[in-house]
């Protein structure tokens, strides 16, 4: 629903439990990322730069709320949480780059190679990529090692080529070749979708819930992965650069597909609006304790950032 000053905020249960996970997070980065004084200074302020402060802190809450199902322990929750967001953060920062995407603005401020140099980039995303395979590892997530391999291999595997830097593989190619639905759909999948299902997943694996148990998790995150991507596109085309903190139009300067070029804006509304009616019965098999789930498939295609 519109908040007063017409930007469009999330229910007040939504607010509330992604403002605790914002803070959560915050308070975890500013823990794991203290500045030690020595040559090292500035990867570290860099790597706070990054992660403290701003950001939907979608994936984290997704963790959270797919953990809340099983009665994962809070604490445990939040560092797989942490985990995820350090994987988020560090694909920003290299996107961010010249080589990559090469933006100047990120979370509405200004990205790393531009607030340091690039050299300290990429070393903040190589170290934040290393941290989160630490948390995973260390017994305070989980005391069964089984459980934590699990959370490794499965947070690899959605990372890597068969994943989110594979989706970006994609993305770059988009540039300079014509990609038709399913191609982009594909990209999508793996370069947003594939983090967006992992937070589902590690929800199920510190439940242990065995992997035949988890088909009905698999696809709300495949619909609202798909459903997110569908609004990213939109708020490129419609979005405002204030309330997105990042630019917009890029996707159309740079001849890429998505989907609002390929289907038009009311089709990808419409699309967007299908796929979070199929996530939300995904979880008609759960009570009240989705609900939260529930809100975040409806609140992806309603958001301005």
């Amino acid at each position: 629903m519109p908040a007063d000053d017409g930007v469009i905020a999330p229910p007040v249960e939504l607010r509330a439990a992604m403002e605790q996970v914002a803070v959560e997070v915050d308070r975890h980065f500013d823990l794991l990322l203290e500045v030690p004084d020595d040559a090292r200074r500035s990867l570290y302020a860099a790597m706070r730069h990054a992660a403290i402060g701003g950001g939907k802190r979608l994936r984290p809450l997704l963790v959270c709320a797919a953990c809340d199902l099983f009665h994962v322990d809070r604490q445990a929750a939040m560092r797989v949480a942490t985990a995820i967001e350090c994987i988020h953060v560090y694909s920003l920062v290299h996107d961010d780059l010249p080589c990559m995407d090469d933006d100047d603005v990120r979370r509405g401020k200004p990205t790393v190679h531009k607030a340091f140099d690039e050299a300290t980039a990429v070393l903040a995303g190589d170290s934040l990529h290393a941290i989160a395979f630490e948390l995973l590892a260390e017994e305070a997530t989980h005391s069964d090692p089984f459980v934590r391999i699990e959370l490794v291999a499965e947070l690899a595997r959605a990372a890597g080529p068969a994943g989110m830097a594979g989706g970006q593989a994609m993305d770059l190619a988009a540039e300079t070749e014509s990609f038709d639905l399913p191609t982009v759909t594909k990209l999508q999948q793996l370069k947003t979708g594939a983090l967006i299902g992992f937070c589902l997943e590690a929800g199920a694996i510190m439940g242990r819930v065995p992997p035949e148990g988890r088909g009905r998790l698999r696809n709300y995150a495949r619909d609202i992965g798909l459903a997110f991507q569908i609004a990213d596109d939109l708020l490129d085309v419609e979005g405002d650069p204030e309330a997105t903190g990042k630019a917009v139009g890029k996707d159309a300067a740079a001849g890429k597909a998505t989907f609002v070029s390929l289907l038009g804006q009311d089709r990808a509304r419409q699309q967007a609006e299908i796929l979070v009616e199929q996530a939300i019965a995904h979880l008609a098999s759960f009570g009240e304790e989705a609900d939260l789930l529930r809100a975040v498939a409806a609140y992806i295609i309603e958001r301005d950032r």
